[in-house]
């Protein structure tokens, strides 16, 4: 898996295209911002696209035709966006295969909780520890050998870490010092197999922290950043 989920952007309005494409970017994924079907179609004959976000009326070709040719060609998921109180044109666009709808205009949180659900439902969302590079980490005096899955303290010794664990610490690493939402943590560790309100990673951070040697009162590796999420303090090579 790579490092980033693409989703594209289909919008021919400018402002919401750019209000969307940002709020996603600050999730964490990469977007492309997609005035109409035409770019959409260039975009995906260079990359390989997670997701698509399709907006239902569009001038030229709509939504419900591009979302059909999309069906046609492949598996794409499609998140369509609809302006329309008329339920018909949502029932179509399901009929044709879109996985999820919302209306405009729609709260942040419920776009980015439907983005999420989607990406679950259909892949093995971004998983960064699934196939880790064969790389030496070293923070703080520790190590970890992401290939044997060897962490070691200062003086050498073994730590021992679950699977979930390891998959938590890489997402540190390979992120370091950078505000991690919970969500993100949660899509990193867990992907499809995840629940919107799984607590596993809680436990998990939890648990990583004590074998870290972390105070809960006053932690030196993984930072709680209030409203935000969480931060990996130290500065990490990566050899």
């Amino acid at each position: 898996m790579s490092e980033t989920t693409l989703i594209a952007v289909v919008e021919d309005d400018a402002e919401i295209r750019a209000l969307v494409a940002g709020l996603l970017s600050r999730e964490g994924f990469e977007v492309a911002a997609c005035p109409d079907g035409a770019e959409l179609d260039r975009v995906m004959a260079r990359r390989r696209v997670d997701l698509v976000l399709l907006d239902l009326m569009m001038p030229g070709e709509d939504g419900l035709s591009i979302c059909r040719r999309l069906r046609a060609a492949g598996d794409t998921p499609v998140l369509m966006v609809t302006a329309k109180s008329d339920d018909i044109d949502r029932v179509v666009g399901l009929e044709l295969g879109a996985d999820d709808y919302i209306g405009k205009p729609f709260n942040p949180r419920e776009l980015l909780a439907r983005v999420r659900a989607i990406l679950r439902r259909t892949r093995a969302i971004h998983r960064i520890a699934a196939n880790p590079p064969a790389a030496v980490f070293r923070f703080a005096g520790w190590t970890l050998d992401s290939g044997s899955r060897a962490l070691r303290d200062p003086s050498g010794r073994p730590v021992d870490l679950t699977g979930g664990e390891f998959d938590l610490l890489m997402a540190f690493l390979t992120h370091p010092q950078r505000v991690l939402s919970r969500d993100q943590l949660l899509d990193w560790t867990r992907g499809r197999s995840a629940e919107p309100y799984d607590r596993a990673v809680d436990v998990q951070l939890s648990r990583l922290r004590r074998k870290l040697g972390d105070r809960s009162e006053a932690p030196t590796f993984i930072r709680t950043v209030r409203g935000g999420g969480y931060l990996f303090a130290p500065q990490v090579e990566r050899g």
